[in-house]
């Protein structure tokens, strides 16, 4: 898929490409391409190769943010045969930043919650790029729980650079929203699967983010703060210097979450992101769920739940020191 949008780290992937494209352009009406033209196709995937492998932790946000890389509707018309949309919190209003509905793929059915950005300028004046409020918290739990139900489970697709931090959604209880999905989903007797498709960005995507199985893409970030609200914090500026300091020093990039053990899997992503072949990363994503929800569904409640608090109440690293005793704290 051919896209506009250039990031600075793609100047020579695009020269090569635009060069790629004049030359199929003047070979036009031949049977076989010529040798130049392979040899540049073979110049180019080694390139996309070699760049993204080797991606800086900022270059990873930007990837992640990138106007073009598929979102929760997206995924729903590339791996779903069904999709069935629920409306409404049945309390304030319908907030568009979050999707959900009940999918079917395949021979499987479950309920789908999914955060959604827009592509165009309309889209994301509606969905608020992603940042929900209350409002699609109550929609997602009264939802999720209406799958436990009917003994569905629940697939969850985070993008979100954070919940919305207006007046009306503090005013609105955001934060205990967040609150009481992270204790709803840690308790719901159904499986759960999470996948960060994009940027998994603070409690904004934490409040759909408690699974049996957490996976992330591999463009995709999740941090308990974005890039330029830690510079912010830590410099006191957000910039072009900071940013990326910021970035590494978070640690959030998809190799790290799954050395922590915060991520359980790292889906690889087509070759010069999903954004290029949103197909292909669609295909990825459907094995991986249809695999998942068969493991997951061939446990019993029981099984789940305690998996579930055991996986979320060993995360992090721990160092035990010996205990010291007055008398030698005082020597």
């Amino acid at each position: 898929m051919a896209t506009t949008v250039r990031l600075p780290f793609e100047t020579d992937i695009f020269e090569l490409e635009d060069l790629l494209l004049k030359l199929e352009l003047e070979s036009d009406g031949q049977p076989e391409p010529t040798e130049k033209i392979r040899r540049i196709r073979k110049d180019l995937a080694q390139l996309k190769k070699h760049k993204y492998s080797n991606l800086s932790p900022w270059e990873t946000v930007l990837v992640a943010r990138h106007p073009d890389r598929p979102q929760t509707m997206d995924y729903v018309k590339l791996v779903l045969d069904e999709f069935v949309e629920l409306h409404g919190d049945r309390a304030f209003g319908d907030d568009r930043a979050i999707r959900t509905g009940f999918a079917q793929m395949d021979d499987q059915r479950f309920l789908l919650v999914g955060h959604q950005k827009g592509h165009t300028l309309n889209e994301r004046r509606e969905c608020m790029y992603g940042c929900a409020h209350p409002e699609g918290y109550r929609k997602a739990i009264k939802n999720m729980r209406l799958a436990a139900k009917y003994n569905l489970p629940v697939v969850s697709l985070i993008d979100t650079p954070g919940a919305f931090p207006g007046i009306g959604s503090e005013e609105r209880g955001v934060a205990q929203l967040i609150a009481t999905a992270l204790l709803e989903m840690s308790q719901l007797p159904t499986p759960i699967i999470c996948v960060v498709i994009g940027e998994g960005g603070s409690g904004g995507a934490l409040g759909i983010g408690i699974g049996d199985k957490v996976a992330i893409l591999e463009h995709a970030y999740y941090s308990v703060i974005s890039p330029e609200g830690c510079a912010g914090i830590l410099w006191k500026v957000a910039n072009e210097q900071t940013k990326p300091l910021a970035s590494a020093a978070l640690k959030f990039t998809s190799r790290n979450l799954l050395k922590f053990g915060i991520v359980d899997d790292v889906l690889p992503e087509p070759l010069g992101g999903a954004h290029r072949d949103p197909k292909g990363m669609a295909a990825t994503l459907k094995s991986y769920l249809a695999r998942s929800l068969r493991e997951l569904q061939s446990k019993n409640t029981t099984e789940l739940l305690d998996g579930r608090y055991a996986k979320f109440r060993t995360m992090g690293a721990f160092q035990k020191l010996e205990a010291v005793s007055a008398a030698r704290a005082g020597a």
